[in-house]
């Protein structure tokens, strides 16, 4: 019988990638108003996802970020249904996890058009972990 494997100790742990199917549909979009609507959303969740205490961003770290991530948004070229949501996630990533799941619904909604069922499913669960954060006091 043959010894069992085990990792060696200098192995590290592989590191998740946040929104690996958002990601993923940019990489292969081409150039243009999809890619564009991908990769800003992609942005957007990930500044909402620090909105979760788990991941250990201050308030005031949020809203620097968000401020930047307007910024950025401004720069790219959107459609104008969907640059509203997008830009409206940004701004509350920087307020309370309530307020980010319903403005990640309204996103999921308004890219459902430019998005495969993965990269909508990774904005489903981000939507669900953001309504599970207990309120701030």
């Amino acid at each position: 019988m043959p010894a069992p494997l085990s990792n060696p100790p200098y192995v590290l742990v592989p590191t998740a990638f946040r929104f690996a199917a958002l990601a993923a549909l940019a990489g292969r979009a081409p150039l243009g108003g999809r890619r564009e609507v991908v990769l800003a959303t992609y942005m957007a969740a990930r500044l909402a996802q620090d909105v979760l205490a788990d991941r250990g961003l201050s308030q005031p770290t949020r809203v620097e970020r968000a401020a930047q991530g307007r910024t950025w948004l401004a720069n790219i070229a959107l459609p104008p249904s969907v640059r509203p949501a997008l830009a409206k996630l940004v701004d509350v990533s920087a307020a309370s996890a309530a307020e980010a799941s319903a403005a990640v619904r309204v996103v999921i909604a308004v890219t459902s058009p430019f998005l495969d069922t993965k990269a909508q499913g990774e904005l489903e669960q981000l939507a669900a972990a953001l309504e599970m954060e207990p309120a701030a006091i």
